[in-house]
């Protein structure tokens, strides 16, 4: 028999992360979706029949709040899915405004390290043996040009990965990383359409010859939180079709 646990995801209410909810919720999980769009997090959370909750996680205060808040209603957090992150500035070396590095980096590093430390030590007080899975992406390891704030800063979420699981290990908390490759989210099939030359491109880089669905990156999420996978531990498992082959 499958035991509940409370699982928090954050940046539920977008493509991966209401996949992600909604598989854990179909596991039997108790499920809260945080994101900083309060309409979306709350549209989100009925439509998936979860629980929804305004977070914004580069806000130090209300990540400690809310953490207190959930863990006052569900009890302890079992699972954290570190899944928002801003993904859609992006520039050339030559070009990207140091403002928009740094909102880059205080989002997709400076806001997993903080969702990470506080509901780590929340788990640690409560002796709870969790898991964290951060969202990393291939392009931390494979580069393309125009993208490399965003893949610095998924290399910075691969490291910080490897740091949380030395050091949360003696307490039994398991960290690792699902690292897609290009997703078909709503956002991507609008700006890629099915067809479409950049599409295409895309596809040509990948040897299964499509994108991920959300539903698979959903699926590596739900393994790296499970018990299968209670032996794995600092690793970033890519999502991508065979495009790190490449």
């Amino acid at each position: 028999m499958k035991r509940t646990r409370t699982v928090l995801v954050t940046g539920g209410a977008g493509g991966i992360g209401r996949a992600v909810a909604r598989a854990f919720a179909a596991r039997g999980d108790t499920v809260v979706v945080a994101d900083r769009d309060a309409q979306r997090a709350m549209d989100t959370a009925h439509g998936l029949g979860v629980h929804g909750r305004i977070l914004d996680i580069t806000d130090e205060e209300a990540i400690a709040s809310g953490l207190d808040a959930v863990q006052d209603e569900f009890g302890p957090i079992e699972v954290l899915v570190n899944n928002a992150g801003l993904l859609t500035v992006h520039g050339t070396l030559l070009e990207l405004a140091g403002g928009d590095l740094d909102a880059i980096l205080r989002t997709n590093v400076l806001g997993t390290f903080l969702m990470t430390q506080h509901t780590a030590r929340r788990m640690v007080a409560s002796g709870v043996a969790g898991s964290i899975v951060n969202l990393s992406s291939i392009g931390g390891r494979q580069p393309t040009p125009g993208m490399g704030g965003y893949e610095s800063s998924k290399a910075a979420v691969d490291a910080l990965t490897r740091w949380a699981a030395i050091e949360l290990a003696p307490h039994g908390i398991r960290v690792n990383a699902v690292a897609p490759g290009p997703v078909l989210t709503e956002t991507v099939s609008a700006g890629m359409p099915e067809g479409s030359p950049q599409r295409r491109a895309w596809e040509g880089r990948i040897p299964m010859q499509r994108f991920a669905r959300v539903e698979d990156v959903a699926a590596a999420a739900l393994f790296l939180a499970g018990d299968t996978a209670a032996h794995i531990t600092g690793t970033s498992l890519p999502v991508d079709g065979g495009q790190l082959l490449t």
